[in-house]
């Protein structure tokens, strides 16, 4: 997981939008290009806005997709995973972990 943080981090983690496209890239191996054109399109911005800070806080609070610095009334930690399951379209392994605990209780 250190390389999946560093390269995430690297391209502005929870800033930006680099945690979501590094999320596509390892979970559907898409290349970079190809990811950030996924994202934007999920996202309804275009490729160039994943990269600008200021666009991104306002759009990561609205669709609930978690920030950097916790904001009230919007999800954090986990719910905003499930939140990014829901918006890209794809399974994490953590929010499956947590539904299957929750199940048995």
């Amino acid at each position: 997981m250190s390389i999946a943080h560093f390269v995430a981090s690297g391209m502005g983690g929870l800033r930006t939008g680099g945690d979501l496209v590094a999320r596509m890239q390892f979970t559907k191996n898409m290349k970079v290009g190809k990811a950030k054109d996924y994202v934007a399109k999920k996202l309804g911005v275009t490729a160039f806005d994943l990269s600008d800070e200021y666009i991104l806080r306002e759009l990561r609070e609205d669709v609930g997709i978690g920030v950097l610095t916790g904001v009230p009334g919007t999800p954090k930690g986990i719910a905003a995973k499930m939140n990014i399951e829901d918006l890209l379209g794809i399974k994490i392994n953590s929010c499956e972990k947590f539904r299957k605990y929750h199940a048995k209780r």
